[in-house]
C-alpha cells in the first residue's frame, strides 16, 4: 500500500471516530469530542481519590467539611433537578459524589475528579472567605465534572498522539530528530501552546459559566464570585504566565466575563424549587 492511500485510510478512519463521538456540553452547547468512556475515567479517578486520602492529612475542621458537603449535597440535588425539569439527560447519573477538606495551608486549590469526587485545601479558604464564596468555587470545579471536562481532554490528547506519531513516521523521523537535538519535547511544546492550552482555557472559561449557574440554582448569591478572583488576582500578584502560556484564562479575563454574566445568570437561572 502507497503512503497516499495509508493517509487516505488513516483520515477516513479517524473523521469516522471523530464524527461517531461528538457530543455537546450541557447548557453552553459547546461541541465535544469524547472518544475515552466516562466510567473507565470515574474508575480511575476514584481509584486515585483513596489514594489521595491515604497521603493527603485529613483536616480536623469538622464545621467547614461539613459546610463542603452541605454545599454540595444542594448543588447535587439542583443540578439533577434543573436537568430534570429540562426533559434532558442528567450528566450526573452515575456520579458517586464524595467531599474531603485537606489541611494544607500553601495550597489555595480545590478540584472536583470525574464521577463528583471533590477536595477543598484549607489554604483557598483564605480566598473563599464566605458561604457564598466557597459555593463559587466548588461550583467551578463541580461544573468540569458535569460538562465532562476529563473526558474531553483525554480524548484530544489521545487524538494529538496518534497524529504525532503519524507525522514523525511519515516526515522520516525528522520531529524526533528535532527534539533530541534540542533536548525538550518541540511537538509537545508546540500541541500544548497552540492546542491544547486555549482549548483548556474555554474549558476554564465555560466551567466559570456553569459553576455560575449551578451556584445561582441552589440559592448562593453569584455576586461574590467576581470578588473571588479579585482576591485570587492579589494572591497570585507577578506570580501568573502569560495567558498564551496557561491553561487558564488571565485574571482580568476572568473578571471581565464573570461581571458580564453575572445578572444574565441570576435572571435565567434562579434559586431552583426542588419538589
Amino acid at each position: 500500500m502507497n503512503r497516499r492511500k495509508f493517509l487516505s485510510y488513516v483520515g477516513c478512519g479517524c473523521c469516522g471516530m471523530i464524527l461517531n463521538s461528538c457530543s455537546t456540553a450541557p447548557i453552553t452547547q459547546r461541541r465535544q469530542l469524547k472518544i475515552i468512556p466516562e466510567a473507565k475515567l470515574n474508575a480511575q479517578a476514584a481509584q486515585i481519590y483513596e489514594k489521595v486520602k491515604e497521603k493527603e492529612k485529613m483536616s480536623d475542621d469538622l464545621k467547614t467539611l461539613n459546610l463542603i458537603k452541605d454545599i454540595g449535597s444542594k448543588m447535587e440535588n439542583s443540578i439533577a433537578e434543573y436537568f430534570y425539569q429540562a426533559k434532558l439527560n442528567d450528566p450526573t447519573i452515575n456520579f458517586d459524589w464524595e467531599y474531603i477538606l485537606i489541611e494544607n495551608k500553601k495550597v489555595r486549590n480545590a478540584w472536583c475528579m470525574p464521577g463528583g469526587k471533590i477536595a477543598v485545601y484549607t489554604g483557598i479558604l483564605d480566598v473563599t472567605k464566605n458561604t457564598n464564596g466557597l459555593a463559587a468555587v466548588m461550583g467551578h470545579e463541580i461544573a468540569h465534572a458535569v460538562a465532562k471536562h476529563s473526558v474531553e481532554r483525554a480524548s484530544r490528547g489521545a487524538i494529538l498522539n496518534t497524529g504525532t506519531q503519524l507525522i514523525d513516521i511519515f516526515s522520516g523521523g525528522k520531529l524526533s530528530q528535532v527534539n533530541r537535538a534540542t533536548g525538550m519535547n518541540t511537538v509537545g511544546l508546540l500541541s500544548e501552546i497552540g492546542l491544547m492550552n486555549p482549548f483548556n482555557r474555554k474549558q476554564e472559561s465555560e466551567a466559570d459559566y456553569l459553576g455560575m449557574i449551578f451556584s445561582s440554582l441552589s440559592g448562593y448569591d453569584i455576586r461574590e464570585t467576581v470578588k473571588i478572583w479579585e482576591r485570587m488576582k492579589e494572591f497570585n500578584k507577578g506570580k501568573s504566565p502569560p495567558e498564551f502560556m496557561s491553561t487558564h484564562p488571565s485574571a482580568d479575563n476572568r473578571i471581565k466575563k464573570i461581571n458580564e454574566w453575572t445578572n444574565e445568570i441570576i435572571l435565567d437561572y434562579p434559586p431552583i424549587n426542588i419538589g
